[in-house]
């Protein structure tokens, strides 16, 4: 499905830019391109696609950009990141070239297709002293972040349950994303990642002692998921610490609407919740919940569909190195591993 691209971030005042290459500006990477331009942290320096019609676009931001025409040519023309935005099968394995080279990298999730895959960048970013990052961008919600320092704080005391959606009516439109050998899954892969990630992040990474999942292909039990992607999937993941996270995605779900998206924590002294407004996929609002009264933390509108790019890239321009928090990245692909029964 065509989305609209929004501006995201005020221009950066700093003088500290790095040069960019982007690997792939399709739609989200031209939207996490015009993110980091319209925040004046980077140049970008040159771009790679095969469609003569995205580079065509992707020049119209960028002009200056050069045109190149492989993951190598951006590796030999001295850049400091490489914005990854390509079938999720080339992921890890472009991901570790440029580590290699070392050049940082900002990967589309799912960084890799299995835990061993996300591991193996991982570490190839630990031993190149490189900033990785990868866009799981609904942390970047206003309203996430409010609840996060809910979460974190204290304020809703103890969390013992989450409950996490999301249904997209539409599905992929690239094929390959039905083919489980180069997506590595379905709607979990694609969506479900973002909940556990969210899950996982609030709070702190618990030990996650026990995953059950049922999957499913065209409303019937799927058995073997190394032969069909799933589109619909519910999943409980039992934490450690005594909490419980439910979790249901979907792919063409009869919904009634675009999208149904949401995050709710509950906590022995209160809630939070994100949800979308009717339908949809950007606009959220946040509440926090006492009892039976409820408290409005975020509204429409919030630009932040490209603040996880324009973060990695400010973090880059200030010098910053390996983040030992991209360990965490491994902690989320074991969970998706573990729901589909790998």
């Amino acid at each position: 499905m065509t989305q609209p691209i929004r501006d995201c971030v005020e221009p950066e005042t700093s003088s500290a830019r790095s040069r960019l290459g982007f690997l792939g500006v399709g739609w989200i990477g031209r939207n996490r391109m015009k993110a980091i331009l319209d925040a004046g942290v980077a140049e970008i320096a040159a771009i790679v696609d095969s469609s003569a019609q995205m580079l065509s676009e992707a020049r119209d931001w960028a002009p200056e950009a050069q045109v190149a025409a492989t993951l190598d040519d951006l590796i030999a023309m001295d850049l400091d990141g490489i914005v990854i935005a390509t079938p999720s099968a080339l992921h890890a394995e472009q991901s570790i070239r440029a580590l290699k080279e070392s050049i940082a990298v900002f990967c589309q999730k799912p960084l890799g297709r299995t835990q061993t895959e996300v591991r193996s960048v991982v570490d190839a970013a630990r031993r190149a002293d490189q900033l990785l990052g990868v866009d799981l961008s609904y942390r970047f919600t206003e309203g996430m972040r409010r609840i996060h320092d809910l979460v974190r704080s204290g304020e809703l005391g103890r969390i013992y349950a989450i409950d996490l959606v999301f249904h997209n009516a539409y599905g992929p439109d690239k094929a390959w994303f039905y083919d489980p050998a180069l997506a590595g899954g379905g709607c979990v892969m694609d969506l479900g990642v973002h909940l556990v990630d969210l899950a996982l992040w609030n709070l702190d990474y618990p030990v996650v002692s026990n995953v059950s999942s049922r999957l499913f292909a065209g409303g019937e039990p799927l058995l073997d998921p190394a032969a069909k992607v799933e589109d619909y999937a519910a999943a409980t993941l039992e934490l450690e610490t005594g909490a419980i996270v439910q979790l249901a995605c979907s792919w063409k779900l009869q919904a009634g609407c675009d999208a149904m998206i949401s995050a709710t924590f509950y906590g022995t002294q209160g809630g939070a919740s994100l949800r979308n407004l009717n339908g949809s996929f950007y606009d959220f609002v946040a509440e926090h919940y006492r009892g039976t009264t409820r408290e409005t933390l975020t509204m429409p509108p919030d630009e932040w569909g490209g603040r996880a790019a324009v973060d990695w890239a400010r973090r880059l321009a200030a010098g910053e190195r390996f983040d030992p928090a991209a360990e965490r990245f491994i902690d989320v692909a074991h969970v998706l591993d573990r729901i589909y029964g790998r």
